[in-house]
């Protein structure tokens, strides 16, 4: 039988009511299970008092807090669906997502409460505001009836970051949800005295469903951060008592650029995910922290990971993403016929975490899929004989040079050897010769110096003359998106 965000709440409140579920790590105010389930019901009361009945959907601006995560909660526990909105979006795109939701109310955290209303003004739809705390103590409203949802109802709608067009909104089901919790909790055996450090915004599906349900399936706990800090990260995990860390490329990065703790917390493992972390970085930071980094990867539209590597140290494998978990995964090609071993194809993944399309959008549903019914996940990778997958880029960032297919990663990873180079991403620009050439983007570190030509010399040892870059601008920073992923795209001239 399928289960549900619903039952998951049921099941911890009746068998760890008093236990702590979620704790803020700024002034330690806590919620138990049993106050999670209570808080659920009362949510349910509060949004039918909104207009949002069971079955349809509501929107949130709102940063990580207690009622943040109470409110995502109480709105799938009582069947609606729930929409939060990435704040880093632009007007045009958050105003694009509340209007194509059809959201029936948002919710919104005071200090956004002026700029939603704004947007707002101009959408036809009449769309309830509330304004809600994300630290309040108690859900508003008063106890309202909470029907189970079923397995396969509508739980979360999560847009797309929508750098190459408009935003897509990604339905997964409450089925979709549970099942991929339960899956990461038995992927990094999560038990009841486990605590993650959640620093990522729960607007992002790697927050929502690895910092906010695993715990929930495991009936573990997360220490809940307003934002992520690294001058304040290794406090928190070791004033909350974090057993484990899940965390993006970016922050690896920041980790290692700044000042590391007294003492390391006693955690059991660091999970990085959503982008590729260079080798470099992950064997750094396991050298600096002596903790183990578990390297994993999923999509939007797979409930977050869909693939991991093992828990066991011994069985990694640097530079991989890892087994699929949770589901199956292959390799295809250009006309979706599996490869085989070694090959680089696409990525094409199939199981119960896996979205049954975009809302109302049937063009971009019947794209994503092959016609036996697997999702194209638009990234480029192999597997190797032992069933660990390796991502070379994104199809669409593929750089093709005179003919040959060039995967922008192996730049990134030639650059980041260099010990003046902190960042760095390759891209595929016009050229009348080769039809593209390589540009890479190369953020340096502080205080470091070092010329375009001693660059270009130091890749034409590592890869070879065809791969060096033709062209090395020097940039303050990389557009990334809520993920850590680079958007290459961006970097375009």
């Amino acid at each position: 039988m399928k289960d549900t965000v619903h039952e998951l709440v049921e099941r911890a409140a009746a068998v760890r009511p008093d236990a702590v579920f979620a704790q803020a790590t700024e002034g330690g105010a806590a919620v138990s299970f049993a106050e999670l389930r209570q808080g659920c019901v009362r949510t349910s009361g509060w949004l039918a008092g909104l207009g949002v009945a069971p079955g349809e959907t509501v929107s949130l601006v709102m940063p990580n807090g207690l009622a943040t995560l109470r409110l995502l909660l109480g709105a799938m526990h009582g069947a609606r669906c729930v929409n939060p909105v990435n704040l880093l979006a632009q007007p045009t795109q958050m105003r694009y997502v509340l209007e194509h939701s059809d959201c029936k109310a948002v919710v919104v955290a005071p200090e956004w409460e002026e700029r939603v209303r704004a947007l707002l003004a101009g959408i036809e739809r009449p769309i309830t505001l509330a304004v809600l705390d994300p630290d309040a103590a108690e859900m508003p409203g008063a106890d309202g009836a909470n029907p189970a949802p079923q397995p396969d109802a509508p739980a979360l709608l999560m847009y797309t970051s929508g750098t190459t067009g408009v935003p897509k909104g990604v339905l997964l089901t409450q089925a979709n949800l549970a099942a991929n919790a339960r899956a990461i909790a038995t992927e990094h055996a999560l038990g009841r005295a486990d605590r993650v450090l959640g620093v990522l915004p729960l607007y992002h599906i790697n927050a929502f469903v690895v910092t906010m349900l695993a715990p929930l399936a495991s009936m573990g706990s997360v220490a809940l951060a307003p934002r992520f800090s690294a001058a304040r990260f290794w406090g928190q995990a070791l004033a909350s008592g974090c057993t484990w860390l899940n965390v993006v490329p970016t922050m690896v990065s920041y980790l290692l650029e700044g000042e590391g703790p007294a003492a390391t917390p006693p955690l059991r493992f660091c999970r990085s995910a959503s982008a590729a972390l260079p080798v470099e970085h992950l064997q750094a930071f396991e050298r600096r922290f002596g903790i183990g980094v578990i390297e994993t990867m999923g999509l939007t539209e797979t409930a977050a990971p869909s693939f991991s590597n093992p828990l066991d140290a011994a069985r990694r494998k640097s530079g991989s993403v890892g087994r699929a978990s949770g589901c199956e995964a292959r390799i295809v090609d250009a006309a979706l016929a599996p490869v085989a071993d070694g090959v680089t194809g696409e990525i094409v993944i199939r199981g119960p975490n896996v979205t049954p399309g975009y809302y109302k959008n049937p063009e971009a549903t019947a794209a994503a899929f092959t016609p036996d019914g697997w999702l194209r996940s638009g990234d480029l990778g192999w597997r190797d004989a032992d069933g660990f997958f390796f991502v070379n880029g994104r199809i669409k960032e593929l750089i093709i040079k005179g003919g040959e297919n060039i995967a922008p990663r192996e730049i990134d990873e030639a650059l980041l050897r260099h010990p003046a180079v902190l960042d760095a991403a390759a891209v595929g620009i016009p050229d009348r010769h080769y039809g593209q050439e390589i540009m890479a983007c190369v953020v340096l570190r502080e205080g470091a110096a070092c010329a375009e030509a001693e660059l270009r010399e130091f890749c034409h040892a590592q890869l070879g003359r065809y791969k060096t870059p033709g062209v090395i601008r020097f940039v303050a920073d990389l557009p990334r998106g809520p993920s850590g992923k680079v958007q290459r795209l961006k970097l375009l001239p």
